[in-house]
């Protein structure tokens, strides 16, 4: 029999496609890795990559606690069975409604850039943390957030200032973009964010806790640091700036936890030849299940699944749907069998963030990306 739970429930079941499939049991064990990279530190799960309830499960019992979006994830992880003390307000944007749903239901850890949030914290969930989160001028990533989210370090001051006048308990935030493979990006944050805690101080605030974000990358056709590289780069820097005493630190990883864990297949929907090129339309595109490959930017493997051992040669990749933006990859080189035909399938590694949870539900008709989890907490 097989060991491993992905291989034997695509032996045993082989489901129609598209598909995720996302062992657990990585899962959990991915939480371990985490954890014992970051000691002492606070881990919340940013639960959009990936919500599905098995995922949840392995993490709670993992002792993972969860970066919630909006009341409906917040909802999800108490009926998982997280304790509210371990939930984590991320999402800078919310209603005044949904703090006063979150505070009600005991979350007490908050995220915010905004005047306007810092007195609706204030106003509906006293006595909170809350983080105020800086934006920065550091190395792109894969992702970037632009500038949607956080503020310049003399406006975050007078929000920390703002928010402890309200009785809220301050601390820094900042995130260095999702997918991001320059570790620099963290020390970067760092600095920042030691300039922004003495200042704090010399104003009569005194800062405790650093929130890291996440964006830790994981490796699909080109190599990225290793999780122990993040947090090596991580401890000299806080070393390095803040000397006499460490903040308590928390962080909010998703696809570091959960990528690896999954496995999507897909069956080829048609080859054509278009002028010199070889068009493969896949039954999975930008709107069931690969939205990062928007511009590109994320490039993940293609591995057939049957193949017959004849030569490769380039393709365009591209998505099912009526929508010319439904193109995968168009600039980046990828090169599969020159005898890939309809009905074959291919599977995709190292997919079990940000798919699912992207999915349209129902553009074209396609139904979301259906999700098997599988090993000790599977539901499949």
């Amino acid at each position: 029999m097989c060991a491993d739970p992905i291989r034997r429930f695509l032996a045993e079941q082989d489901p129609p496609t598209p598909f995720l499939v996302v062992d657990t049991d990585v899962v959990a064990a991915r939480a371990r890795e985490v954890r014992a990279a970051f000691p002492g530190a606070l881990i919340r799960y940013a639960v959009k990559a990936n919500p599905a309830p098995p995922v949840l499960d392995a993490l709670v019992a993992a002792g993972i606690g969860f970066d919630v979006a909006g009341p409906v994830e917040l909802a999800l992880c108490l009926e998982r069975g997280a304790a509210p003390a371990d939930l984590a307000y991320g999402n800078p944007i919310k209603k005044p409604r949904d703090i006063a749903f979150a505070f009600e239901r005991g979350v007490r850890e908050f995220t915010s850039d905004a005047a306007g949030d810092v007195d609706h914290l204030g106003r509906h969930a006293p006595g909170s943390a809350v983080s105020i989160r800086v934006v920065l001028d550091g190395p792109d990533s894969a992702t970037p957030f632009g500038r949607k989210f956080g503020c310049e370090p003399a406006e975050a001051l007078d929000l920390v200032l703002r928010a402890a006048a309200r009785g809220l308990r301050p601390g820094i935030a900042f995130h260095v973009g999702s997918q991001q493979p320059d570790v620099a990006a963290w020390e970067i944050g760092i600095a920042t964010a030691a300039k922004l805690f003495a200042e704090a101080a010399a104003q009569g605030v005194a800062l405790t806790r650093l929130n890291l974000g996440g964006g830790f990358a994981t490796a699909h056709r080109a190599r990225v640091p290793s999780l122990d590289a993040y947090a090596a780069t991580i401890a000299s820097a806080l070393e390095t700036h803040f000397p006499g005493q460490r903040p308590e630190l928390l962080l909010e990883p998703g696809r570091v936890l959960v990528a690896d864990a999954g496995l999507l297949r897909t069956e080829v929907v048609l080859v054509a030849h278009r002028g010199e090129r070889r068009w493969v339309y896949l039954d999975i595109g930008r709107y069931n299940g690969l939205a990062e490959a928007e511009n590109e930017a994320i490039a993940y493997r293609f591995e057939p699944v049957d193949p017959r051992g004849g030569p490769s040669g380039p393709v365009v990749l591209a998505g099912p749907t009526c929508d010319g933006d439904d193109v995968l990859y168009q600039r980046t080189p990828y090169d599969l069998p020159l005898d890939l035909r309809t009905g074959d399938r291919l599977e995709l590694p190292g997919t079990g963030a940000y798919t699912a949870s992207y999915a349209s539900v129902g553009f074209n008709g396609i139904e979301p990306l259906r999700t098997y989890c599988v090993g000790r907490w599977g539901d499949a």
